[in-house]
């Protein structure tokens, strides 16, 4: 039989790839309609979270949310973290940086042929400059909490040889180290504190969104397909809708009297660029729920004490993945840039020491 083109129709959807043996092959599309973050928020309203306000919809280019949400960004930390400061403190304990979703500790994509790319970008040099002793944790990068969280205890007990740690991570890497210190509890681990940066505690609409677009008929081929194309494991994926964190996760994973909790979450002024990754995902979590940085709202990153809200800042400039492009010829405007990822986890490193930690 000669290739030919399969289509599988799904609510708003269509997967498609050139095949004659399978079902699902590499070359996937996934192509989405342009309206359909608004006929997902118009289905999904009626179900939509109680801890917030329901949004009032208006043109794309004019999203408001209500006066509510916006009180509840918190601090708002706007140039806080524009320039770095002549002088920070050390905390007593060494810090574990611990990645997200997709993440990785260094990545060589050609040998040694090519620098290496890092996912904390210059974030573990800077730290480590302070004399503050940095341990990169490296966990499944698709995988679920439970795999996720017993990988990262295993890199702490292996690099820490027993000392106490202060644990900082991004995105779903604050799920993994809340579930191994609630649940796994490993031995040669101490953690005295964890602070999250934009992780979704309570879910991602996104994750929602996807998942209720492509359908519980689908899903089992889609992951079938990512764990056949990639060698990686799928698991983490059903794990970050609000459901499954506000109704499974967060009940049975209570916080640690012992440690500290702290956090941090971020949200984009106005709408995405035209070429941002983040301009459907934005849209989406702006008409559910309010302020985010493209892949996690305001709401969803509290969890223990939470230190505020980064202006006009997204998901990867969390983690010093800036557009430099795009700031260059900012700069040619005139505009400087009022966040600095460096400026940032330093100043973390600051409060953790004058917090005793």
């Amino acid at each position: 039989m000669s290739a030919s083109v399969a289509r599988v129709r799904v609510p708003n959807l269509i997967f498609s790839s050139r095949s004659s043996h399978s079902r699902i092959l590499p070359g996937v599309r996934c192509i989405y309609r342009a309206d359909a973050p608004r006929r997902y928020f118009n289905q999904t309203r009626s179900r939509q979270d109680s801890r917030l306000e329901k949004p009032d919809v208006r043109e794309d280019s004019q999203l408001q949310k209500p006066d509510g949400q916006l009180k509840d960004l918190g601090k708002k930390l706007a140039d806080e973290y524009a320039h770095l400061r002549s002088h920070y403190e050390t905390p007593q304990n060494p810090i574990v940086l611990a990645h997200g979703l997709l993440g990785f500790a260094e990545l060589k994509l050609a040998a040694n042929y090519l620098p290496a790319i890092h996912y904390w970008r210059g974030i573990k040099e800077a730290l480590s400059d302070q004399g503050i002793e940095v341990i990169t944790a490296t966990v499944p990068s698709t995988g679920t909490i439970e795999h996720r969280a017993a990988k990262l205890g295993e890199d702490i007990a292996a690099q820490c040889a027993g000392k106490s740690v202060n644990i900082i991570a991004h995105s779903m890497g604050g799920l993994d180290a809340r579930y191994m210190i609630s649940q796994l509890q490993p031995q040669n681990v101490d953690v005295k504190s964890l602070v999250t940066i934009a992780t979704p505690h309570h879910g991602s609409r996104v994750a929602d969104w996807l998942i209720d677009e492509i359908g519980p008929d689908y899903l089992p081929r889609l992951y079938h397909a990512w764990e056949r194309i990639t060698g990686m494991e799928s698991g983490a994926f059903a794990q970050l809708t609000t459901r499954y964190m506000d109704e499974e996760f967060n009940p049975r994973t209570p916080d640690d009297p012992t440690v500290r909790y702290f956090s941090y979450g971020a949200y984009m002024e106005g709408r995405p660029p035209l070429l941002s990754p983040f301009r459907l995902s934005h849209k989406i979590l702006a008409l559910e729920d309010g302020p985010n940085d493209g892949l996690v709202s305001v709401a969803s990153a509290k969890w223990g004490t939470y230190k505020g809200s980064l202006v006009g800042v997204n998901h990867l400039d969390l983690i010093n993945w800036t557009n430099r492009v795009r700031w260059t010829l900012k700069k040619w405007l005139g505009e400087e840039r009022k966040f600095n990822a460096i400026a940032f986890y330093l100043d973390i490193a600051d409060m953790l020491a004058k917090e005793g930690l």
